[in-house]
Parts: C-alpha cells; structure tokens; sequence
C-alpha cells in the first residue's frame, strides 16, 4: 500500500511539473540529416543543454520546455551553427533554415523579438566581416585602417541605437543589441562598452530602467542595472588629485619617470631610452587628425631612427582595443595610460601634447615651444 500511494503522488507531482506553462521551437533545417540539434539557454551564468534531437532527411525538429518568467535567451545549435532567440512567455516559434550556415541563413515567425534579434545578428556578422576585411588589409597604414574601422563601428551603433535600444527598451531585443559583441583579428570585444564609453553608459541606462519597471526582481534586471551604474561610476569625470613626485627619481633620471604598459602586457619605462634623442608623446588615437599625425611621426622616426631617435608614445584611449590595433604596427614604443599619474606628472591638458628629451634623459622643450620638430631632432642627434 505504501508503494502505491508513493507511486502515486509521484504520478500526481510528475503531471503538475508537466502541465507547467511551456514554450515551443520547432522547425525544419534543410541539409542535415543525421545532425544533432541541441535547444539551449543563454543563461547569465553561462549556455545551459536543455533538450537534444538527431535530425531526419526531412530536417524537421520541436522542442517545449518550461516558459521563463521573464524574457530570456535561448539557442538553437548544430555544432558551431548558433541562432539566438528570446522567449518572453509561452509563444511557439518556428524557425526554417539550411547548412552549411545556418547563422546567417534562416527565417523565423511567431515573435517579434525573435525578428528583430535576427536583424541585428545579421547586420553584426556584417560589420565583422567589414572589420576584418579592414584588418587584413596590409595596403592600410595603421591609422588609416583603424579610422575606418573607428567610423564603420560608430556609424552601426548609432543605428542600432536608434532602431533597437531606444524605440522600445523594455523589449527582449533591445537587451540583446546593447550586450553584442563581435570577433576580430586580435579577439573579441563589446561593441557598447559603459565601462569605458559614458555615450554607451546612456544605452544601457536605458534598457536598464525600463526593465526595471516590467521585471524589477528578474536576474537580468539586476545585473544590466548594475552594470549601468558601475558605467557611471566609471566614465565620471576625474577629480583633481595631488600626486606626490619622487624628487630623488627626478634627480637621478634627470626626468619624471614613466612605467607603462604596451600593447603585450610588457611595462616599458621612459628611462631605459637614456641615450637616445626621445619625443615623448601624449595622443588620442581616435583624434581626427590622428592618421596625418601618425604618417608624419612615422618619416620622422624611420628617418633619424638609426642615428639614435626613438618614441615613446603614450595613449589615452578609452577603448583598449582600439589603441592596440591602432598601434599593434607602429615601430616605436606605444603604451597606454591606466589612472592619469603621467598625464598629471607631465601638466598634460590637451592633446595632443609631446616633450623633447635629450641623450642625458632630460627635457629640452614641450611642444608650445617647438616651431620645427624634425629642426629640433636634428640638432640634438
């Protein structure tokens, strides 16, 4: 008897898990007879398996699983093919599509945020395709390449911003654009970064608030929002800080010594260039007029380079990444500023701002006083 009730509540608990709200996915994936097609979650904490199925010569497949209660992410996957969806509640989505390329080649009815997720998935494999076609180009000088790839970027946030974040914000698919993130030659990067960028901080505050309001206790709400606030966090204007100088660094050097990181991780110090004739450099990489900048250090450099010239060039890029790809070609040393000390040492208020350094590791001029930097080089060399 006791078996039997036992078996029975079991029975009876197994029906009421079944009878949850379900979504449903189905569909047919020309081309794939024989693959395994997996539905999987895109959770926050990573990609979760939730049902497998080995395709038919007919390519037809359907999965249910229990309905979120929140919009979340989901995936249909065969091998390295991924298409990405959102569920909002209990709808049936259904998907057509072919191999090889699956990603970009496929049709989906029955939500409309699983419409406009296919939209800016298939403008982002765009733009990373443009990005990479850019990279490999070697007909680019390095600043050239990395102003139109600075330009391509800008151009398709804005018109994401418009089209996806900012049109309805509570929806699934404004959550996935502003989380994007694309594959380039040197790896992988976010393309709306509020970490670094205070115009990206404004996107993510948005979506940020208004699902807040729709989903205040959902795990997502609470990691975009927390995110938004460290953006702001982040990008808020300095404050003034007293740095203190090591004046027996200063005496010994004969210059405020610089340490930092180049594009491999490596700490290179200004001093190790004693001497050698030195321009030391403070720029911005995204400047307009970076590229003509560039050109014109790079005749100089491989000019006088031989008789004792030499750069060291410090960015204040807010996005790593484009400064390494600005300078991964450069054939001087290229480092990057993490917490303003050299700009601070230095009074550096504009950019951009270089000093000339003599073979005894001291100062001669700052650039308000040069009228003819390959002049001043020459003299000094």
């Amino acid at each position: 008897m006791k078996k039997i009730a036992f078996a029975a509540i079991a029975a009876a608990m197994f029906a009421a898990c079944d009878n949850a709200p379900k979504f449903h996915v189905e569909g047919t994936i020309q081309n794939a007879a024989d693959s395994t097609i997996v539905l999987e979650a895109a959770a926050l904490d990573g990609i979760k398996t939730l049902k497998t199925a080995k395709l038919g010569a007919d390519g037809h497949f359907q999965f249910s699983a229990d309905a979120p209660a929140n919009p979340e992410f989901y995936r249909l996957r065969i091998a390295d093919n991924v298409i990405n969806f959102s569920i909002d509640s209990t709808e049936t989505l259904r998907f057509s599509a072919s191999l090889p390329g699956m990603a970009s080649n496929y049709q989906v009815s029955g939500s409309d945020n699983a419409q406009k997720i296919r939209e800016i998935a298939l403008a982002q494999q765009k733009l990373q395709r443009q990005v990479i076609d850019i990279e490999r180009n070697q007909s680019l000088l390095p600043g050239d390449a990395a102003d139109s790839i600075r330009a391509l970027v800008e151009k398709y946030k804005e018109n994401i911003k418009q089209k996806y974040i900012f049109q309805e914000p509570h929806k699934a698919y404004a959550y996935y654009a502003v989380c994007q993130s694309i594959a380039d030659l040197a790896g992988t990067y976010q393309l709306f970064n509020p970490l670094t960028d205070r115009t990206d901080v404004k996107c993510y505050a948005t979506v940020a608030t208004a699902w807040d309001a729709n989903w205040p206790d959902a795990e997502r709400t609470i990691q975009i929002c927390n995110t938004a606030i460290k953006g702001m966090e982040n990008t808020a204007p300095p404050r003034q800080q007293q740095i203190q100088v090591d004046e027996s660094k200063i005496h010994e050097t004969g210059i405020i010594n610089v340490e930092l990181p180049d594009i491999e991780g490596n700490i290179r110090a200004l001093s190790q260039l004693k001497g050698s004739v030195v321009m030391l450099d403070f720029t911005l990489y995204g400047a307009k007029q970076s590229a003509q900048r560039t050109r014109l250090m790079r005749q100089l450099y491989d000019k006088y380079h031989a008789q004792g010239f030499e750069i060291y060039q410090v960015s204040l890029d807010d996005d790593t990444h484009f400064w390494k790809f600005s300078c991964e070609k450069l054939p001087w040393i290229c480092v990057h500023e993490t917490d303003g000390t050299a700009t601070s040492l230095y009074a550096v208020s504009s950019l951009p701002t270089f000093f000339i350094i003599n073979r005894n590791n001291e100062i001669v001029k700052r650039s308000e006083l040069v009228e003819d930097l390959e002049a001043e080089i020459k003299a000094l060399l």
